[in-house]
C-alpha cells in the first residue's frame, strides 16, 4: 500500500495519514510519498512504514512541476508495484489517481479532506472542480470527512454516490491532556497554518475589539501570511496581548494551558484541530464552514459563528471570557463527544475494512486482523 499525500508538513491531512499508520503497519507492506520534512517522516519511522520523499509534487498548481510530479509518482508506482494507492489532499489526490492508473495499480482511493474548488476562487476553483470530476472514473472509492463535504461532492459531481463513503476524523485522547481552566486572564488559542483558507486576520480583529487586560492570546502554526498577521497585531495594539509561537511540537501542553479554543476558518472539512481542543476539554468558537457543525454544537460544545464575520466572533469570544463556568461546561461537553463520536479504534477499524472490501472484491489478498 501507497500512501500519498502532498507535502510531509504540519496539518490536518498530515494528522490524518499519521494516525492510519499504527493500524497499517501490522496488516500492510507500507509506503509514505510526500515532498519535504515534517512529523509525517517521523510518523513513518516510528511505525516502520517506508518513507518516500518526493521532489515534484507541490501544492501551488504549475504546469511544468505538477507533470514531473505526475511522472515521479508513476515511477515510484512502478517500482513499488502497491495494490492499494490511498491519496490525500488535494494537489496529491489528482496526481496520485493519475499516476495509478498509469502504473496499474487496481485500487485508488482518495480522501477529501475539503474540496479544494469550495477552499479557493476563481479559476484555480474551477481548475480543482474540472481535475476531480475527470478524476472520479478512475476513483475506486472516495472518503469524505464529514456529511457536509460528501454532499458538496456530489452537488460537484467530483464523487460518485455508490463509491462515496464518510470517515470523520479522529482524535487519540490519551496524547491529550485536560485543561485546567485556572488562569487569572483567560488564554485563548489558535492553531493553525498561517495562509488560507484559515483567516486569522478576522481572528486578530474580533480580539482587537475585546476589552484590553480581559484575555490574552496565542497563535500556534506558521506560513507566507505571518507578517500581515503581525502588522495587524500591532495595528490593533494587539502586540503585548496576542503571541505569535510559530510552529510547535507541544501542543497538547499548550491546549492543555487554554481557555478556549478558536478557529476562524474561511473554508475546512473536518478540522483535526478542533478535534484536539474537544479532546483537551476546551470550548471551541469555531466558523460554521465545512463539517465543522459535525464536531461543534452550537450552545453545547462551543459556538458557530459565520466566516469572516469579525462582530459575530467578537461577541462569542466575549461571551465565554465573561464565565468561568460556562467555558467549563461546555469544555467537558466538547470532550465527552470526542469521547463519544470520534474514536481512533472506530476511525482505523473503518479504513481497515474499507481496503479490505475493495481488495476482496478484486480477488486480491485480504490481510489477517
Amino acid at each position: 500500500m501507497l500512501l500519498v499525500i502532498t507535502l510531509a508538513e504540519v496539518g490536518g491531512a498530515q494528522s490524518y495519514v499519521a494516525a492510519l499508520l499504527p493500524a497499517l503497519a501490522g496488516r500492510f507492506d507500507v509506503s509514505v510519498a510526500a515532498h519535504g520534512m515534517g512529523p509525517l517522516r517521523e510518523a513513518a519511522a516510528t511505525t516502520g512504514a517506508h518513507f518516500i520523499p518526493l521532489r515534484h509534487v507541490r501544492r501551488a498548481i504549475n504546469p511544468f512541476r505538477d507533470v514531473a510530479g505526475l511522472v515521479e509518482l508513476a515511477r515510484v508506482l512502478r517500482r513499488e508495484r502497491p495494490d492499494i494507492v490511498h491519496a490525500s489532499s488535494s494537489k496529491a489526490g489528482v496526481l496520485g489517481r493519475l499516476a495509478a492508473l498509469f502504473a496499474g495499480v487496481p485500487i485508488r482511493i482518495f480522501t477529501a479532506h475539503g474540496w479544494a474548488f469550495g477552499a479557493r476562487a476563481g479559476i484555480t476553483s474551477r481548475l480543482y472542480r474540472l481535475a476531480d470530476r475527470l478524476m472520479r472514473p478512475l476513483t475506486s472509492q472516495t472518503i469524505c470527512v464529514s456529511e457536509r463535504e460528501r454532499a458538496a461532492g456530489l452537488a460537484a459531481r467530483t464523487c460518485d454516490p455508490g463509491r462515496t463513503v464518510v470517515i470523520r476524523n479522529a482524535v487519540d485522547l490519551e496524547a491529550w491532556p485536560v485543561a485546567t481552566g485556572e488562569r487569572l486572564r483567560p488564554l485563548i488559542v489558535s492553531v493553525g497554518r498561517l495562509k488560507a483558507p484559515k483567516d486569522f486576520l478576522t481572528l486578530v480583529r474580533a480580539l482587537g475589539l475585546l476589552p484590553g487586560g480581559t484575555f490574552e492570546g496565542l497563535i500556534v502554526g506558521d506560513g507566507p501570511d505571518r507578517r500581515i498577521v503581525e502588522r495587524t497585531l500591532v495595528g490593533h495594539g494587539l502586540s503585548g496581548t496576542v503571541r505569535l509561537a510559530g510552529e510547535r511540537h507541544d501542543v497538547p501542553a499548550i491546549l492543555a494551558g487554554a481557555d478556549v479554543f478558536v478557529l476562524s476558518s474561511r473554508s475546512e472539512g473536518l478540522p483535526v484541530s478542533v478535534l484536539e481542543a474537544m479532546a483537551a476539554g476546551l470550548p471551541v468558537v469555531a466558523s460554521e464552514v465545512g463539517g465543522v457543525s459535525e464536531l461543534v454544537l452550537d450552545g453545547e460544545t462551543g459556538l458557530l459563528v459565520p466566516p469572516g464575520d469579525v462582530p459575530a466572533l467578537t461577541r462569542a469570544l466575549a461571551w465565554l471570557l465573561e464565565d468561568r463556568a460556562r467555558r467549563q461546561r461546555l469544555g467537558d461537553a466538547a470532550r465527552a463527544r470526542a469521547m463519544r463520536d470520534f474514536s481512533l479504534d472506530a476511525f482505523r477499524q473503518a479504513h481497515l475494512e474499507l481496503y479490505s472490501r475493495e481488495l476482496a472484491t478484486r480477488g486480491l489478498p485480504v490481510p489477517a486482523p
